[in-house]
């Protein structure tokens, strides 16, 4: 009996594994620290997203920013479901406009959204009332769909600082960051 792989579902399978055996790893050998946003008392303290979170359950969180295309959302969500692993997926209101179904879709499938700003901008460079209005636009357009307001918001890029923060603890959001990067979007597994 042969069996017969393509490159594609090669790639899928290795991230996969990887993935699992990265979890497996974190869950057995790190001790998570919640980093808690702190107001400022001085203009040299710098406000922090969650990075981690504190608990003596052996669990780690897994999350995917949706920003660019789709194409890959269903294969997504069936190694999910197979694997029964709920995630939180951050998104753009750009991609939800152009995706509004696939929204709809995780969001039966039982997984979290949270916002990942309207347009995808460097939020560093933005006032603190351009933050809450890229925040708020995207749960907006979230709500629109899956009828409720999401309180979890990712920064573009990863970045981050006070104003950005501010803007996103001053309207209920907690601000999440990430512990280990995939680095998956460097490369096309798909």
């Amino acid at each position: 009996m042969f069996l017969v792989f393509s490159k594609e579902k090669i790639y899928t399978y290795l991230v996969s594994i990887l993935t699992v055996i990265v979890l497996l790893y974190m869950a057995t050998n790190v001790k998570f620290v919640q980093r808690e946003t702190v107001e400022a008392s001085s203009s040299t303290d710098k406000l922090l997203p969650i990075y981690k979170v504190e608990t003596t359950e052996n669990k780690v969180s897994l999350t995917m920013n949706c920003a660019w295309n789709a194409d890959d959302i269903d294969q997504i969500l069936e190694i999910l479901q197979k694997n029964n692993v709920k995630i939180t997926f951050f998104m753009v209101g750009d991609w939800i406009n152009k995706f509004p179904e696939y929204v709809k879709k995780i969001y039966q499938a039982g997984h979290e959204i949270g916002s990942h700003s309207n347009t995808h901008p460097h939020v560093n460079n933005l006032s603190y009332e351009e933050n809450i209005n890229e925040i708020e636009s995207s749960n907006d357009k979230i709500e629109k769909i899956i009828g409720k307001r999401t309180n979890l918001y990712r920064a573009p890029y990863g970045e981050y600082n006070n104003t950005v923060i501010k803007a996103a603890n001053d309207k209920g959001y907690y601000s999440i960051q990430w512990s280990l990067d995939t680095l998956d979007y460097k490369r096309n597994y798909w």
